[in-house]
């Protein structure tokens, strides 16, 4: 009895200690101005700035963001649409303008939001699920075209409105994105 007991102690504490590595990446953090536009800086897990993303809104509710590396040169855009049942297209063009992907996110009744993304051939190469507490925080977990999670970030807005969004990932390697 006691061999089975001090076996049943290993097994859960050896169980408690296997757990998934979890790394963190980086930060973005969201300003928005008076009209509602936004700008977005990133950091790598150091600190050091890897790009600027900045986000117009037109009176549609349209948006057009331009990435930028940390040296300012642009290095692509990606234009939102919204359809009047409140679905979202998003285009992703290179620094010359060709299409490199799109992102698509339906809206359930609770909020929750699924974004499906896919290359420049119509294949998906991912998903994004993000549930959004009471407080307006986000959480979202990124996962591969298997549905295999990769990724996940949460993000916290203040009473400004400014958003700052963490990032972490599955793979140690694994660098802060600019879209």
């Amino acid at each position: 009895m006691k061999k089975v007991i001090i076996m049943i102690v290993f097994t859960m504490s050896s169980c408690m200690m296997v757990k998934a590595q979890v790394y963190g990446v980086g930060t973005s953090t969201t300003e928005t101005d008076m009209f509602g536009n936004q700008r977005t800086t990133h950091r790598d897990r150091y600190g050091n700035t890897t790009g600027t993303s900045t986000t117009e809104t037109d009176m549609f509710g349209n948006q057009r963001t331009t990435h930028r590396d940390r040296y300012g040169n642009t290095t692509g855009t990606s234009t939102t649409e919204t359809d009047m049942f409140g679905g979202q297209r998003t285009t992703h063009r290179d620094r010359y303008g060709n299409t490199t992907g799109t992102s698509d996110t339906e809206t359930d009744m609770f909020g929750g939001q699924r974004t499906t993304h896919r290359d420049r051939y119509g294949n998906t190469t991912g998903t994004s699920d993000t549930e959004t507490d009471m407080f307006g925080n986000q959480r979202t977990t990124h996962r591969d075209r298997y549905g295999n999670s990769t990724s996940s970030s949460t993000s916290e807005t203040d009473m400004f409105g400014n958003r700052t969004t963490k990032q972490n990932s599955n793979n140690p390697n694994q660098q802060i994105w600019t879209w």
